[in-house]
C-alpha cells in the first residue's frame, strides 16, 4: 500500500510517498480502508519516539483521525461488518496518512453521520469530538457569554457551533480573515487578536475556551466572572493543578482535556452525531490536498492561515 512516512521528523519535506506492506487485523481488529485523513500541527513529529510502521521500526505514518470504510474484519470482531462506513481517531499510534491502517474494535471508531461525505467526517475524531467532550463538561447555560480563543480554526469552528447550539452569546478570537466564516458559524462578536487583546479589554466572560495557549493563566482568569469556567484544549500539565487550585479559591473552575473511556467517547460522538444529522453542526475544510502532497498540506498548516480544517484524500 502507499503511504506517507518519515523518520527523522525535522520539516515536512521528509514527508515521502513509499510502498509499505499492507497491515492484516488481528482477531480484535478492523481493516479500515482510508479516504481521508486531516493534518494538525500536532500530527507532525508527534509518533516520533512512540509509534512506528509495524516491521519498519524506522519508519513514523502519521495522521490521527480519519473516515473510511471496513475493509476486513478480525476472526473476534462483533461491532463492525465489511463495507461499515466509520471514522476513527489513532491515537498516538497515529497512522492515517496511509491507504490502510488496522484499529481495535474497541478503539475510538464510530459510524460515519449520514449526511456527511468522508472528507467531512474526517475532521470529526479529534477537532469535533474534543470540542463536544470539553463543552459538555463546562455546562454552558442559555443566555451566558462565552469567549473561543482560537475559534477559527479545526477545534474551534466545531466549538462556536457547539457553544451555539447550548444558546450561548459567542464570541470567536481570531485574524480578520476569519471574521466573515464565524458569522456564518453563528458567533455574535468577533475579536482580531492582532488589533485588540481580549484579556486587557475590561469585558468578562462566563465561560472561556482557549484552543491556542497563547494567554497567561492569570490574565485569562481576570475575565472569568464569579463561577466562570476557564477550558482549555492546551493544558500545560506541570502547572495545571496549580491553575485548578488558584481557580477553585476564586469561585472559578478549569476544564482540561484528558483520556476518557471508550463508553464516554460513544456517548460524545453519539451526542454531535445527532447535532450533524440534524443540520445543527457542520465541517469547514479549508484546503483539500492528495496524500502525495502531504508536506505541502503541512507547510500550509503551519502558515496559520487555514480556516477550519485541511484535508488530506487518500481514496
Amino acid at each position: 500500500m502507499k503511504a506517507i512516512a518519515y523518520s527523522n521528523p525535522e520539516s515536512p519535506e521528509v514527508l515521502q510517498l513509499q510502498e509499505v506492506a499492507t497491515p492484516a487485523p488481528k482477531d480484535h481488529e478492523v481493516l479500515i480502508r482510508i479516504h481521508a485523513t486531516t493534518v494538525m500541527a500536532t500530527d507532525f513529529g508527534a509518533g516520533a519516539s512512540r509509534s512506528h510502521y509495524p516491521g519498519h521500526p524506522a519508519l513514523v505514518i502519521p495522521g490521527q483521525d480519519l473516515a473510511g470504510e471496513v475493509e476486513s474484519i478480525g476472526g473476534k470482531v462483533t461491532r463492525f461488518r465489511v463495507g461499515d462506513q466509520i471514522v476513527a481517531w489513532c491515537g498516538l499510534r497515529l497512522g492515517a496518512y496511509a491507504e490502510y491502517t488496522c484499529l481495535p474494535e474497541q478503539g475510538a471508531l464510530f459510524t460515519k453521520p449520514v449526511n456527511m461525505t468522508y472528507k467531512e467526517a474526517a475532521t470529526l475524531p479529534v477537532g469535533g469530538l474534543d470540542a463536544v467532550y470539553l463543552l459538555r463538561q463546562a455546562n454552558i447555560q442559555r443566555g451566558e457569554r462565552v469567549l473561543i480563543n482560537g475559534a477559527g480554526g479545526s477545534m474551534g469552528t466545531y466549538a462556536v457551533q457547539i457553544a451555539r447550539h447550548f444558546g450561548a452569546d459567542v464570541t470567536g478570537v481570531d485574524s480578520a480573515a476569519k471574521l466573515d466564516m464565524l458569522r456564518s458559524l453563528g458567533a455574535d462578536h468577533f475579536i482580531d487578536y492582532a488589533q485588540e487583546d481580549f484579556t486587557e479589554s475590561g469585558e468578562t466572560y462566563d465561560v472561556i475556551f482557549d484552543v491556542v495557549g497563547n494567554c497567561l493563566f492569570s490574565d485569562i482568569l481576570n475575565r472569568l466572572n464569579i463561577k466562570g469556567r476557564y477550558v482549555t484544549a492546551v493544558p500545560q500539565m506541570p502547572q495545571i493543578f496549580h491553575w485548578q487550585w488558584t481557580a477553585w479559591r476564586s469561585g472559578r473552575k478549569v476544564i482540561f482535556w484528558m483520556p476518557r473511556t471508550v463508553g464516554r467517547q460513544a456517548e460524545d460522538f453519539a451526542f454531535l452525531k445527532d447535532l450533524i444529522e440534524a443540520g445543527t453542526v457542520k465541517a469547514i475544510i479549508d484546503k483539500r490536498f492528495p496524500l502525495e502532497q502531504a508536506a505541502d498540506a503541512h507547510r500550509y498548516v503551519e502558515s496559520g492561515n487555514k480556516l477550519g480544517h485541511v484535508v488530506i484524500t487518500v481514496a
